[in-house]
C-alpha cells in the first residue's frame, strides 16, 4: 500500500467520507489507511492539509 496519512493530519474526517471503499479508519491520534485501500487516490484531493501522501 503506497498511500499514507502523515502527522499533518488534523483528524477532520474528510478523507473518510471521500473513500469509496471505507479504507480509512480513525485511530487515537490521526486517521489511518487500511489494507482495503485500492490506491484510487480519491482521498488525496479531499484532505484540506495535504496529509495524505504516496
Amino acid at each position: 500500500m503506497a498511500l499514507k496519512i502523515n502527522d499533518d493530519c488534523i483528524a477532520c474526517g474528510t478523507c473518510v467520507d471521500s473513500c469509496p471503499l471505507g479504507a480509512i479508519v480513525e485511530t487515537e491520534e490521526i486517521y489511518k489507511i487500511t489494507s482495503a485501500c485500492s490506491e484510487c487516490e480519491a482521498c488525496i484531493g479531499s484532505c484540506p492539509v495535504a496529509a495524505i501522501v504516496k
